[in-house]
């Protein structure tokens, strides 16, 4: 029974939470008695060129512990849901192409602008440059290099110029729940701002224990709490 309905089920829900993925395989880890009231001890997986939310992921692997599932409903042919927050440890490895290919998706290119005009503000620069919104910036490009990002885009606005943007920033793991960019600057057209370290809170859902970055490569392991 379990083979039959209870690995499919969750084989299923998997899938529904990526928008494509080219390899996906998993393994439920735990007693038949203990599966059979909704308590899967431990799944693992391992995914291979991943869409996430348009987000470009060519490896993941992950294991989710105690996780508590509607088993009822799906002996009833229902879809899978989670029933509490599931503890999510793993590694994730994000290639140069993958960010270049995810730049148009909504959850990257909206966190980067927003991260932009909050560089901007903490500037205060002349009036030439207004708040940028997602619909006036196009992100173009971005380059691992060492522990160094660089990112370039541009910005239309019908009152100003075309106005070229870089920005250049340097990312370290300070504590499991924060990244610091330094040193970061950045450019717009031939203006360049040197500004002061800036720090990112992941939020207390995450804890990230390793952040590497090599040319062409990002790697991140650590912890999250996936919330139903």
């Amino acid at each position: 029974m379990i083979s039959t309905v209870v690995s499919p089920a969750v084989q299923l829900w998997l899938r529904s939470q990526v928008d494509a993925v080219e390899t996906l395989q998993f393994k439920l880890m735990g007693r038949d008695r203990q599966i059979l009231r909704g308590h899967i001890p431990t799944v693992s997986i391992a995914a291979r060129r991943a869409i996430y939310q348009g987000l470009h992921l060519s490896q993941i692997q992950l294991d989710g512990t105690n996780i508590r599932f509607n088993l009822t409903q799906v002996f009833k042919g229902k879809p899978l849901q989670l029933l509490e927050p599931v503890p999510v440890t793993g590694q994730l490895i994000l290639r140069e192409s993958d960010l270049q290919a995810s730049l148009d998706a909504p959850l990257l290119s909206n966190a980067l602008t927003e991260l932009l005009n909050t560089f901007i503000n903490s500037y205060n620069p002349p009036d030439q440059y207004p708040p940028l919104n997602p619909s006036t910036i196009s992100w173009q490009q971005i380059k691992i290099d060492g522990q160094h990002l660089t990112l370039k885009g541009t910005v239309t606005h019908p009152q100003t110029q075309e106005i070229l943007v870089q920005i250049d920033a340097g990312i370290q793991l300070v504590t499991p729940q924060h990244l610091q960019l330094h040193p970061l600057q950045i450019q717009l057209n031939a203006h360049a701002i040197a500004l002061e370290p800036f720090t990112i809170d992941l939020g207390s859902e995450v804890d990230l224990k390793e952040l590497t970055l090599t040319p062409g490569q990002l790697m991140c392991r650590g912890c999250l709490r996936v919330i139903p």
